[in-house]
């Protein structure tokens, strides 16, 4: 019975990725097929990887593709170091403590549904433009879903543990390390996976406004210049590096909270 539940399982993942695999595919075709057609509106795909090449051999602002997208991971990795830690340390703060929620709770919750780009303006009139600008910016729009899903995390753990710690003398610390961080876990890893996406985002956004160097700033360069090859190449990136931010943080779960798998 097991061994054929397994291979079921074995044959559902394999089509699963097959059928990942067949999408991607379709994608890139239709694209193919889309630009062989209109190539004013779509560049084609030698195009692309042409202008990806001449990043390389003829920087812009000095500096080529890599040392762009390595100045807009710097910027939201600083920033996600900060929203990481406060928001988790935040979130359980007012999942826990009744009277805190009821103090910075609300608060929170007057502040929540303000999209991130919407500070963008206010942040540039106080602090310019420069690099502490565009990190608060990245700060503000990725501490949020922390935030929210480490207090519903917190807020899964139910009476009776918290009750039997209780009973056995549990402190604070045991309390949180043995009880209430397993149970939450899996929702603070949701809310970070969350805040990365929304970071990038956010980062882009900004760098889009006003920045020398980072992938926003090859967006907004391309569109200046009517450059679509270079927007094109810098969305591909985009596309690249928040899957592999995505994907990096599923696995630090998997190690982290394996019992949620």
């Amino acid at each position: 019975m097991y061994n054929s539940y397994l291979s079921k399982s074995k044959g559902y993942k394999i089509c699963m990725i097959l059928l990942s695999v067949l999408s991607v595919g379709l994608l890139i075709g239709s694209y193919v097929w889309v630009s062989g057609r209109n190539a004013v509106l779509l560049p084609s795909v030698g195009q692309i990887w042409a202008r990806c090449v001449k990043l390389f051999v003829n920087p812009i602002k000095g500096v080529n593709l890599l040392a762009h997208v390595w100045a807009s991971l710097r910027r939201v990795l600083l920033a996600l170091l900060f929203s990481w830690t406060a928001g988790v340390v935040f979130g359980i703060l007012i999942g826990w403590s009744k009277t805190l929620n009821a103090i910075f709770g609300s608060i929170f919750e007057l502040f929540r549904p303000i999209p991130p780009i919407a500070w963008i303006p206010i942040v540039i009139m106080w602090f310019g433009i420069g690099e502490f600008p565009k990190i608060l910016i990245v700060i503000i729009g990725s501490i949020v879903p922390v935030v929210v899903n480490t207090r519903a995390g917190v807020s899964l753990v139910e009476q009776q543990y918290v009750d039997v710690g209780t009973v056995f003398g549990a402190d604070n610390r045991q309390m949180l390390s043995n009880i209430i961080m397993p149970v939450a876990l899996p929702s603070i890893f949701a809310g970070l996976r969350t805040s990365v996406s929304s970071g990038w985002t956010v980062v882009l956004a900004a760098e889009m406004l006003g920045a020398d160097h980072g992938v926003g700033a090859l967006v907004t360069r391309g569109w200046n210049a009517s450059d679509m090859a270079l927007v094109l190449v810098s969305i591909i990136v985009i596309a690249i590096i928040g899957a592999l931010l995505s994907v990096g943080l599923s696995l630090a779960e998997k190690v982290v909270c394996p019992w949620n798998q």
